[in-house]
Protein backbone atom coordinates (compact mmCIF):
# COMPACT_ATOMS: atom_id res chain seq x y z
CA UNK A 1 0.00 0.00 0.00
CA UNK A 2 2.79 1.84 0.89
CA UNK A 3 4.46 1.76 -2.27
CA UNK A 4 1.60 2.50 -4.27
CA UNK A 5 0.84 6.00 -2.47
CA UNK A 6 4.47 6.93 -3.23
CA UNK A 7 4.26 5.77 -7.05
CA UNK A 8 0.79 8.05 -7.02
CA UNK A 9 2.60 10.87 -5.41
CA UNK A 10 5.34 10.95 -8.21
CA UNK A 11 3.30 10.32 -11.19
CA UNK A 12 1.24 13.18 -10.01
CA UNK A 13 4.39 15.54 -9.15
CA UNK A 14 5.39 14.19 -12.32
CA UNK A 15 2.16 15.63 -14.40
CA UNK A 16 2.53 19.04 -12.45
CA UNK A 17 5.90 19.43 -13.50
CA UNK A 18 4.84 18.55 -17.13
CA UNK A 19 1.79 21.06 -17.13
CA UNK A 20 4.07 23.60 -15.27
CA UNK A 21 6.42 23.42 -18.52
CA UNK A 22 3.27 23.27 -21.15
CA UNK A 23 1.54 26.43 -19.15
CA UNK A 24 3.77 29.17 -20.72
CA UNK A 25 2.59 27.92 -24.16
CA UNK A 26 -1.01 27.40 -23.88
CA UNK A 27 -1.20 30.65 -21.69
CA UNK A 28 0.42 32.62 -25.37
CA UNK A 29 -2.42 32.08 -27.56
CA UNK A 30 -1.87 33.07 -31.21
CA UNK A 31 -2.35 36.71 -32.10
CA UNK A 32 -4.88 38.11 -33.25
CA UNK A 33 -7.37 35.15 -32.22
CA UNK A 34 -10.26 38.19 -31.42
CA UNK A 35 -11.27 41.55 -32.50
CA UNK A 36 -8.99 44.70 -31.86
CA UNK A 37 -9.73 47.75 -30.77
CA UNK A 38 -8.72 50.15 -32.60
CA UNK A 39 -9.48 54.06 -30.12
CA UNK A 40 -9.68 56.94 -32.71
CA UNK A 41 -9.21 60.53 -31.26
CA UNK A 42 -11.27 62.24 -33.11
CA UNK A 43 -15.45 62.29 -33.77
CA UNK A 44 -17.15 60.24 -36.64
CA UNK A 45 -16.58 61.57 -39.80
CA UNK A 46 -13.94 63.78 -39.17
CA UNK A 47 -10.46 63.53 -41.80
CA UNK A 48 -9.06 61.37 -38.77
CA UNK A 49 -11.68 59.61 -38.70
CA UNK A 50 -12.06 58.75 -42.20
CA UNK A 51 -8.22 57.27 -42.53
CA UNK A 52 -8.93 55.43 -39.46
CA UNK A 53 -11.72 53.47 -40.73
CA UNK A 54 -9.60 52.97 -43.93
CA UNK A 55 -6.79 51.53 -42.07
CA UNK A 56 -9.35 49.45 -39.60
CA UNK A 57 -10.52 48.42 -43.14
CA UNK A 58 -7.88 46.97 -44.64
CA UNK A 59 -6.03 45.33 -40.80
CA UNK A 60 -9.42 43.72 -40.63
CA UNK A 61 -8.55 41.89 -43.81
CA UNK A 62 -4.81 41.18 -43.38
CA UNK A 63 -5.28 40.07 -40.16
CA UNK A 64 -8.29 38.28 -40.19
CA UNK A 65 -9.88 39.86 -37.28
CA UNK A 66 -12.47 42.84 -36.95
CA UNK A 67 -10.75 45.75 -36.23
CA UNK A 68 -13.55 48.00 -35.01
CA UNK A 69 -13.14 51.65 -34.89
CA UNK A 70 -14.15 53.35 -31.47
CA UNK A 71 -14.34 56.93 -31.43
CA UNK A 72 -13.41 58.94 -28.34
CA UNK A 73 -12.61 62.63 -29.63
CA UNK A 74 -11.73 65.20 -26.87
CA UNK A 75 -9.38 66.99 -24.16
CA UNK A 76 -7.05 66.66 -27.18
CA UNK A 77 -6.72 63.64 -27.67
CA UNK A 78 -6.28 62.95 -23.49
CA UNK A 79 -9.58 60.83 -23.42
CA UNK A 80 -8.30 58.75 -26.36
CA UNK A 81 -4.88 57.86 -24.80
CA UNK A 82 -6.62 57.36 -21.27
CA UNK A 83 -8.56 54.61 -22.36
CA UNK A 84 -5.30 52.62 -24.37
CA UNK A 85 -3.43 53.74 -21.38
CA UNK A 86 -5.59 51.78 -19.04
CA UNK A 87 -5.98 48.66 -21.80
CA UNK A 88 -4.21 45.49 -21.20
CA UNK A 89 -0.88 45.83 -23.01
CA UNK A 90 -2.14 43.06 -24.87
CA UNK A 91 -2.20 44.05 -28.52
CA UNK A 92 -5.89 43.53 -28.62
CA UNK A 93 -6.23 47.56 -27.83
CA UNK A 94 -4.19 50.24 -30.51
CA UNK A 95 -4.70 54.41 -30.38
CA UNK A 96 -5.20 56.09 -33.93
CA UNK A 97 -4.34 59.92 -33.06
CA UNK A 98 -2.04 62.80 -34.34
CA UNK A 99 0.61 64.97 -33.97
CA UNK A 100 -1.45 67.52 -32.11
CA UNK A 101 -3.23 65.09 -29.91
CA UNK A 102 0.39 63.56 -29.39
CA UNK A 103 3.20 65.59 -29.39
CA UNK A 104 1.72 69.15 -29.58
CA UNK A 105 -1.20 68.95 -27.04
CA UNK A 106 2.00 67.65 -23.96
CA UNK A 107 3.78 70.69 -25.34
CA UNK A 108 0.89 73.40 -24.58
CA UNK A 109 -1.29 71.77 -21.78
CA UNK A 110 -0.14 72.25 -18.19
CA UNK A 111 -0.51 69.00 -17.23
CA UNK A 112 -1.17 65.61 -19.17
CA UNK A 113 -1.69 62.29 -17.27
CA UNK A 114 0.92 60.63 -20.13
CA UNK A 115 4.44 60.58 -21.15
CA UNK A 116 3.91 60.24 -25.07
CA UNK A 117 7.58 58.63 -25.03
CA UNK A 118 7.10 56.22 -22.16
CA UNK A 119 3.50 55.30 -22.36
CA UNK A 120 3.01 54.13 -25.66
CA UNK A 121 4.97 52.34 -28.34
CA UNK A 122 4.75 54.04 -32.02
CA UNK A 123 3.89 51.76 -34.33
CA UNK A 124 3.42 53.57 -37.14
CA UNK A 125 3.06 56.56 -39.06
CA UNK A 126 0.14 56.37 -41.40
CA UNK A 127 -0.11 59.76 -43.12
CA UNK A 128 1.68 63.28 -43.39
CA UNK A 129 0.37 66.90 -44.43
CA UNK A 130 2.49 69.95 -43.92
CA UNK A 131 -0.46 73.11 -42.83
CA UNK A 132 -1.38 75.21 -44.75
CA UNK A 133 -0.85 79.49 -44.04
CA UNK A 134 -3.96 81.08 -45.89
CA UNK A 135 -4.85 84.67 -46.59
CA UNK A 136 -8.03 86.56 -47.69
CA UNK A 137 -8.29 87.67 -51.37
CA UNK A 138 -8.49 91.35 -50.36
CA UNK A 139 -5.09 90.95 -48.39
CA UNK A 140 -2.03 92.26 -50.94
CA UNK A 141 0.25 89.60 -50.50
CA UNK A 142 0.90 86.27 -52.60
CA UNK A 143 4.14 84.75 -50.70
CA UNK A 144 5.15 84.45 -47.26
CA UNK A 145 8.16 87.24 -47.87
CA UNK A 146 5.61 89.46 -48.51
CA UNK A 147 3.06 88.48 -45.28
CA UNK A 148 6.11 89.12 -43.28
CA UNK A 149 7.33 92.61 -45.19
CA UNK A 150 3.26 93.98 -44.57
CA UNK A 151 3.17 92.46 -41.18
CA UNK A 152 6.32 94.60 -40.39
CA UNK A 153 5.08 97.97 -41.67
CA UNK A 154 1.61 97.61 -39.68
CA UNK A 155 2.23 96.16 -35.80
CA UNK A 156 -0.71 95.25 -34.43
CA UNK A 157 -2.78 95.70 -36.97
CA UNK A 158 -4.09 92.36 -38.29
CA UNK A 159 -4.84 89.09 -36.16
CA UNK A 160 -4.36 85.73 -37.74
CA UNK A 161 -6.65 82.43 -37.08
CA UNK A 162 -6.22 78.89 -36.10
CA UNK A 163 -8.60 76.28 -35.36
CA UNK A 164 -7.66 76.00 -31.56
CA UNK A 165 -6.29 77.87 -28.82
CA UNK A 166 -2.48 75.75 -28.75
CA UNK A 167 -3.14 74.80 -32.36
CA UNK A 168 0.01 73.53 -34.43
CA UNK A 169 -1.05 76.94 -36.32
CA UNK A 170 -1.13 78.99 -33.38
CA UNK A 171 2.96 77.49 -32.87
CA UNK A 172 4.19 78.00 -36.15
CA UNK A 173 2.95 81.72 -36.03
CA UNK A 174 4.52 82.14 -33.19
CA UNK A 175 7.63 80.41 -34.22
CA UNK A 176 7.33 83.00 -37.60
CA UNK A 177 7.19 85.86 -34.85
CA UNK A 178 10.18 84.75 -33.07
CA UNK A 179 12.09 84.87 -36.05
CA UNK A 180 11.01 87.87 -37.40
CA UNK A 181 9.70 89.98 -35.17
CA UNK A 182 6.28 90.71 -36.59
CA UNK A 183 3.55 91.66 -34.15
CA UNK A 184 0.28 89.59 -34.65
CA UNK A 185 -2.24 88.51 -32.52
CA UNK A 186 -4.28 85.00 -32.52
CA UNK A 187 -7.84 84.21 -33.07
CA UNK A 188 -8.71 80.80 -31.31
CA UNK A 189 -12.22 79.24 -33.80
CA UNK A 190 -13.30 76.25 -32.78
CA UNK A 191 -13.14 74.62 -36.17
CA UNK A 192 -11.47 75.08 -39.83
CA UNK A 193 -14.70 75.68 -41.74
CA UNK A 194 -15.43 78.59 -39.31
CA UNK A 195 -11.61 80.09 -39.90
CA UNK A 196 -12.36 79.33 -43.21
CA UNK A 197 -15.46 81.17 -43.19
CA UNK A 198 -14.36 84.01 -41.93
CA UNK A 199 -11.37 84.30 -44.37
CA UNK A 200 -13.07 83.97 -47.07
CA UNK A 201 -15.19 87.30 -45.82
CA UNK A 202 -12.49 89.35 -44.72
CA UNK A 203 -13.53 89.10 -41.24
CA UNK A 204 -10.09 87.81 -40.27
CA UNK A 205 -7.11 88.01 -42.94
CA UNK A 206 -4.59 85.30 -42.07
CA UNK A 207 -5.11 81.67 -41.39
CA UNK A 208 -3.46 78.43 -40.55
CA UNK A 209 -5.40 75.13 -41.33
CA UNK A 210 -4.80 71.80 -41.95
CA UNK A 211 -4.18 70.58 -45.70
CA UNK A 212 -7.30 68.70 -46.20
CA UNK A 213 -9.92 71.50 -44.94
CA UNK A 214 -9.44 74.59 -47.43
CA UNK A 215 -9.53 72.59 -50.69
CA UNK A 216 -13.13 73.58 -51.71
CA UNK A 217 -12.20 77.22 -50.04
CA UNK A 218 -8.85 77.53 -52.40
CA UNK A 219 -10.77 75.96 -55.93
CA UNK A 220 -13.72 78.30 -55.84
CA UNK A 221 -11.00 81.14 -55.18
CA UNK A 222 -12.50 82.41 -51.45
CA UNK A 223 -8.97 82.37 -50.21
CA UNK A 224 -5.35 82.01 -51.18
CA UNK A 225 -2.38 79.72 -49.63
CA UNK A 226 0.69 81.27 -49.62
CA UNK A 227 2.93 78.95 -47.89
CA UNK A 228 2.99 75.35 -46.95
CA UNK A 229 4.98 73.84 -43.81
CA UNK A 230 7.44 70.78 -44.21
CA UNK A 231 9.58 69.56 -47.31
CA UNK A 232 6.68 68.41 -49.40
CA UNK A 233 4.33 70.27 -52.01
CA UNK A 234 0.61 69.75 -51.87
CA UNK A 235 -0.97 67.52 -54.37
CA UNK A 236 -3.91 69.28 -55.43
CA UNK A 237 -1.78 72.50 -55.14
CA UNK A 238 1.94 71.71 -56.03
CA UNK A 239 2.43 75.63 -57.14
CA UNK A 240 2.14 76.59 -53.07
CA UNK A 241 6.07 76.73 -51.78
CA UNK A 242 7.06 75.58 -48.65
CA UNK A 243 8.12 77.95 -45.74
CA UNK A 244 11.57 76.56 -46.54
CA UNK A 245 11.44 77.63 -49.98
CA UNK A 246 10.76 81.15 -49.01
CA UNK A 247 13.19 81.16 -46.63
CA UNK A 248 11.82 80.22 -43.97
CA UNK A 249 12.24 76.56 -42.94
CA UNK A 250 10.46 74.40 -40.74
CA UNK A 251 10.50 71.13 -40.97
CA UNK A 252 8.02 69.58 -38.79
CA UNK A 253 5.11 68.85 -39.58
CA UNK A 254 1.21 67.34 -38.59
CA UNK A 255 0.94 63.10 -39.03
CA UNK A 256 -1.27 60.83 -38.13
CA UNK A 257 -0.35 57.60 -36.63
CA UNK A 258 -1.10 54.32 -34.52
CA UNK A 259 0.16 53.39 -31.31
CA UNK A 260 0.10 50.71 -28.57
CA UNK A 261 0.39 50.99 -25.14
CA UNK A 262 3.56 50.45 -23.44
CA UNK A 263 4.76 47.53 -22.72
CA UNK A 264 2.83 45.20 -25.56
CA UNK A 265 5.09 42.41 -27.28
CA UNK A 266 7.38 43.98 -29.52
CA UNK A 267 6.43 40.51 -32.22
CA UNK A 268 3.17 42.26 -32.14
CA UNK A 269 4.02 45.75 -32.77
CA UNK A 270 6.40 44.67 -35.66
CA UNK A 271 3.31 42.41 -36.96
CA UNK A 272 0.75 45.08 -37.13
CA UNK A 273 3.36 47.66 -38.44
CA UNK A 274 3.90 45.69 -40.99
CA UNK A 275 0.90 44.81 -42.13
CA UNK A 276 0.39 49.08 -41.95
CA UNK A 277 2.83 49.09 -44.09
CA UNK A 278 1.24 47.02 -46.72
CA UNK A 279 -1.45 49.20 -46.59
CA UNK A 280 0.41 52.42 -46.92
CA UNK A 281 1.26 50.76 -50.54
CA UNK A 282 -2.04 50.21 -51.97
CA UNK A 283 -3.45 52.46 -54.55
CA UNK A 284 -6.72 52.97 -52.53
CA UNK A 285 -4.72 54.56 -49.68
CA UNK A 286 -2.73 56.76 -51.80
CA UNK A 287 -5.95 57.85 -53.86
CA UNK A 288 -7.42 58.81 -50.44
CA UNK A 289 -3.80 60.92 -49.02
CA UNK A 290 -4.56 62.88 -52.65
CA UNK A 291 -8.26 63.63 -52.26
CA UNK A 292 -7.64 64.46 -48.98
CA UNK A 293 -4.58 66.68 -50.39
CA UNK A 294 -1.72 64.98 -47.92
CA UNK A 295 1.21 63.48 -49.04
CA UNK A 296 1.58 60.46 -50.41
CA UNK A 297 1.64 57.79 -47.50
CA UNK A 298 4.91 57.71 -45.61
CA UNK A 299 6.14 54.37 -45.27
CA UNK A 300 8.57 54.82 -41.53
CA UNK A 301 10.79 52.02 -39.24
CA UNK A 302 9.20 51.73 -36.18
CA UNK A 303 12.51 53.28 -35.15
CA UNK A 304 12.30 56.21 -37.29
CA UNK A 305 8.81 57.00 -36.47
CA UNK A 306 10.06 57.05 -33.05
CA UNK A 307 12.32 59.49 -33.84
CA UNK A 308 9.83 61.61 -35.52
CA UNK A 309 7.71 61.54 -32.14
CA UNK A 310 10.66 62.56 -29.73
CA UNK A 311 11.81 65.27 -32.48
CA UNK A 312 9.02 66.69 -33.03
CA UNK A 313 7.81 66.98 -28.98
CA UNK A 314 11.02 68.96 -28.66
CA UNK A 315 10.43 70.76 -31.15
CA UNK A 316 6.70 72.00 -30.25
CA UNK A 317 7.69 72.46 -26.47
CA UNK A 318 10.47 75.06 -27.22
CA UNK A 319 8.44 76.78 -29.14
CA UNK A 320 5.49 76.51 -26.67
CA UNK A 321 8.05 77.62 -23.96
CA UNK A 322 9.34 80.50 -25.83
CA UNK A 323 6.11 82.05 -26.44
CA UNK A 324 4.62 81.36 -22.91
CA UNK A 325 1.89 79.23 -23.99
CA UNK A 326 0.88 77.58 -21.61
CA UNK A 327 -2.70 75.52 -21.07
CA UNK A 328 -5.24 73.99 -18.68
CA UNK A 329 -7.06 71.10 -19.54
Amino acid sequence: MAFQMKKLVAVTLGTGALLSLCAPGWAQEPWPARPIQMIVASGAGSGTDAMARVMAQRLSASLKQPVVVDNRPGAGGVIAANAVIKAPADGYTILYTTASNMVVAPAVLKTIPFDPKKSFVPIAETAEGGVFLLVSNDLPVHNLPELISLLKANPGKYSYGSWSQGSTGQLMMEWLKKQTGVDTDHVAYRTSTQLLTDLSSGVVKIGWTDPGAPVPFLRSGKVRAIAIAGNVHAPQFPDVKTMGEQGYKFDAVGWFGMFAPAGTNPAIVRRLADEVTKVQRSPELATMMKAMNFAPPPVKTLDQFGETVSHDLQVWSKIASDAGIRLDQ
